[in-house]
């Protein structure tokens, strides 16, 4: 039987409460930024030329091959859309105020970005059968907040957009994209209330309308890990199926899960653990954890065109300068961080693609290659990086069998 989701009133406490409690959870480590820490000081309209947290002037100067480009709201994940001519944005907002974040298309050749959906803004979409639990009948408030997404290509050849929130309700939403080149539309189809007491961070949508997501953590426990890290797991990931609803994935269970990855065959899943600075493999039929990979406090996870996993590595997380990043006015977070190359067959980690302390963005949470070309996103900060790959900061650089510096 089909799980049926419960009303959010009986299953979570509010979103603006639960926020709360995950954004104060979010300062003991910044890979619990993903289940609730939020800015609540942008604003869509901020110039080019930021300041830092320090008070001095930031802007958007090319540092090396590194480029940032400035004008979006905490960018945290972010998928291609067909051909590479563009890129999908999902904006972590700060849900609890009117702050919502939305879902942005950037355009590669002009960098012009335009949000293509925020919650709220069209009353007469409807839920289509086929696109999550029918249960889901309404569209997200104003308060719609995008938090880990992915695209795929379902059975039926549609392009489906699924996307974690937490604003309007804890749930992944179901978003039909449509268009080609750098002309695009997204329109809501449906959704899937998180199980309750869950917050969910990243997903992995599968061509048969399943999908694959990792719960980071109890919304109720949130409350609880102000008095330390957490030693004992905090979440696993889950295979969600129209038929059986949400099951877990044995061999998953970890200290703080967070990005998640799946075989091009869907047969394993590669899950970044946090908490364990780790990312193993496991066999989702079985349970069986086929290898593991050590990558320092590991946030979300790519394929790359050549069949590498790039893992977006949080490095030197200090808690003052994390609690400094919380009050970000404008300009980037300047939280040290790496974009790392992982064998995924061996779970070996061949070597660091691009790494930055400062200058010109910090806080990377995803690292995305396009052709020659690796962007990088950021749970906290005003722009995006996009960076030039050559032999001397690209993939085709990164050692066969280095270990991580």
């Amino acid at each position: 039987m089909m799980s049926r989701s419960k009303p959010s009133s009986q299953r979570h406490p509010s979103p603006a409460i639960a926020a709360d409690l995950l954004r104060v959870a979010g300062l003991l480590a910044t890979c619990l930024v993903a289940i609730g820490c939020v800015s609540g000081q942008g604003d869509a309209s901020r110039p080019a030329s930021m300041r830092s947290p320090e008070g001095s002037s930031l802007d958007c100067e090319p540092m090396g091959t590194a480029r940032p480009i400035c004008g979006f709201e905490n960018p945290e994940d972010m998928v291609p859309l067909p051909g590479n001519e563009a890129l999908l944005i999902g904006e972590y907002g700060n849900a609890p105020t009117h702050h919502s974040g939305a879902l942005v298309v950037f355009e590669l050749a002009s960098e012009a970005h335009r949000p293509l959906y925020r919650g709220g803004q069209r009353e007469n979409e409807r839920a289509e059968a086929g696109w999550g639990d029918p249960a889901c009948v309404s569209p997200p408030d104003p308060r719609f907040n995008s938090h880990g997404i992915d695209l795929v290509e379902r059975d039926d050849g549609r392009l489906a957009l699924l996307v974690v929130q937490h604003g309007s309700r804890e749930a992944v939403e179901f978003f039909e994209v449509t268009g080609s080149g750098v002309d695009w539309r997204v329109d809501w189809r449906g959704c899937v209330e998180s199980p309750a007491d869950a917050s969910l961070n990243e997903v992995v949508g599968l061509p048969d309308g399943s999908f694959y997501a990792t719960k980071m953590a109890s919304l109720s426990l949130a409350a609880d890990l102000t008095s330390g890290f957490p030693t004992t797991p905090t979440g696993e990931a889950y295979h969600w199926t129209p038929e059986h609803g949400f099951r877990a994935i044995g061999g998953t269970e970890g200290i703080i899960p967070n990005g998640i990855a799946a075989s091009p065959d869907a047969r394993f899943v590669y899950m970044n653990a946090s908490g364990e600075s780790s990312i193993r493999k496991v066999e989702v039929a079985t349970g069986r954890e086929i290898g593991r990979a050590q990558v320092a406090m590991p946030d979300n996870v790519t394929w790359s065109p050549d069949g590498h996993l790039l893992v977006a590595s949080l490095r030197a997380v200090d808690p003052e300068q994390f609690d400094l990043c919380q009050h970000v006015e404008s300009g980037p977070c300047p939280m040290p961080f790496a974009i790392v190359a992982v064998d995924p067959e061996r779970m070996e980690v061949l070597g660091t693609v691009y790494e930055n302390q400062g200058r010109p963005m910090g806080a990377g949470t995803v690292g995305l290659q396009v052709g020659r070309e690796l962007f990088v996103g950021s749970f906290q900060g005003d722009r995006i990086l996009r960076i030039e790959l050559d032999a001397k900061s690209g993939i085709d650089a990164v050692p066969g069998s280095a270990s991580m510096p």
